[in-house]
């Protein structure tokens, strides 16, 4: 299964601010940091404010931070809302276009594997993905003042 990329900035920006909750965030910052695409992480901070995740604070002194805590931010909630649309076209509304829906296996396979898949994001909150958050801070830092990582550091 994969992600879409929504679905990776959504978790990287949730990341991000966790990682730093003592102070606010810029999307140019986010950005940077991850070296994506501004226009891509305005949608998706918008759509994480929408969902109540994350305030934005416009003018001077303002920016990104989380809305809730870390403990509050669920990752499968993040991944289920993030996601919304079906792994494979029986699974969408009406059963899509396929010839065998009804008569295949597959959608009650590929079902229960969805289903242990989104158990073991549902154990985990934010504050879990963040539990080494001195290392991130350090590394989110180093992208802020431009120093280059070493390859394959691990945060």
């Amino acid at each position: 299964m994969k992600l879409t990329a929504f679905t990776d900035y959504s978790l990287r920006v949730l990341i991000y601010l966790a990682a730093q909750p003592e102070r606010r965030a810029t999307i140019g910052e986010i950005a940077a940091a991850f070296a994506v695409s501004e226009h891509h992480l305005t949608k998706v901070v918008h759509f994480l404010g929408k969902e109540g995740w994350l305030a934005n604070v416009r003018g001077k002194g303002g920016g990104l931070a989380l809305a809730k805590p870390p403990e509050a931010i669920n990752v499968d909630d993040v991944v289920r809302r993030t996601e919304g649309g079906a792994i494979v076209e029986c699974f969408g509304e009406n059963g899509g276009a396929c010839r065998i829906t009804g008569l295949c296996r597959l959608q009650g396979v590929l079902g229960e594997a969805l289903a242990a898949f989104h158990a073991v994001l549902q154990r985990y909150t934010l504050a879990d993905l963040v539990h080494n958050r001195e290392a991130l801070s350090q590394v989110f830092l180093a992208s802020r003042i431009g120093v280059r990582q070493p390859a394959g550091r691990n945060a």
